[in-house]
């Protein structure tokens, strides 16, 4: 069975899990999860991991993100995108100097009202279930980071280019929409890219097209999604016995941090944390 990672191009009107049910189908495999959710209007980077290293989702979905989007100003809509049903529209008269002034005002930790369509869930239902229905229900403001946030382009007298490296769970319309708000003329979200996720960029990426061509010999090593911290080469058979078993294990040739572990023939094994010379498995990826 495949293991490993591919990075996925997102192309516009697929969900997230559209791409993974056409990578189940071309893999051959049911085991296929992404790491971090795009909207179907959205494009970029989607983290894919197949076989043994859906284990590791976890740990792509908490890191930083990085997008390229369009602010749309004038123009408000009930899914603060596009594609939704528009609620006003003005005439607007706002500068790129206007725009940047008010950027700093969303840098570092904010505060963020869930947007009604989103799938975050409320006594067990999907908000956006419920805003399909027609309900607006009280949600708590959901504190985000965003690191930065710079004006790129002003594309035409309504559209101005954005670059976000922000924190997970952060949403970019409901960024755009606050803008817009804080201008006093409205905004909504044009067009959404993600650039980076997991530390991975587009330069990584492949379209639906290619892994069609070329199937399983595009995925990518699971280590390579711990490729920030060092290696470690288990250097005996009985230390590698305790490993495997799931056991800590004394390593006092090392500094203490956290380890890509891997086994005497060079299989990868664990993420792990040195600690007083004692390694400790944070998530194990062996087989059984």
């Amino acid at each position: 069975m495949a293991d490993g990672i591919i990075v996925i191009d997102k192309p516009a009107g697929w969900t997230s899990m559209d791409v993974c049910a056409k990578l189940r189908g071309i893999l051959q495999t049911r085991k296929v999860g992404h790491a971090g959710t795009l909207d179907p209007m959205a494009t970029g980077v989607l983290p894919v991991f197949v076989g043994r290293a859906t284990r590791a989702v976890t740990f792509a979905e908490n890191g930083s993100k990085e997008y390229a989007a369009v602010l749309r100003l004038g123009l408000v809509t009930d899914t603060q995108d596009i594609t939704g049903t528009v609620l006003s529209q003005q005439r607007i008269s706002v500068t790129a100097s206007d725009v940047a002034a008010v950027l700093p005002r969303f840098t570092g930790e904010i505060f963020q009202l869930p947007p009604m369509y989103s799938a975050i869930k409320i006594n067990g239902q999907k908000l956006y279930d419920l805003a399909r229905k027609g309900q607006n229900v009280e949600r708590t403001p959901r504190a985000v980071t965003v690191y930065a946030l710079e004006l790129t382009e002003q594309i035409s007298p309504t559209d101005f280019s954005l670059r976000i490296l922000c924190s997970k769970g952060t949403y970019v319309r409901t960024l755009c929409h606050d803008i817009g708000q804080a201008l006093g003329c409205g905004g909504c979200m044009a067009s959404l890219r993600r650039t980076m996720a997991a530390g991975f960029t587009l330069s990584d990426s492949y379209t639906l097209e290619d892994v069609q061509s070329q199937g399983a010999a595009l995925l990518r090593p699971l280590d390579s999604l711990f490729a920030q911290y060092p290696a470690y080469r288990i250097a005996r058979a009985r230390t590698e016995a305790l490993c495997r078993n799931g056991n800590s294990f004394e390593a006092h040739d090392a500094v203490p941090g956290t380890y890509r572990v891997y086994s005497m023939d060079g299989t990868f094994l664990c993420l792990s944390q040195l600690k007083n010379g004692v390694m400790t498995s944070v998530k194990n990826f062996f087989g059984a």
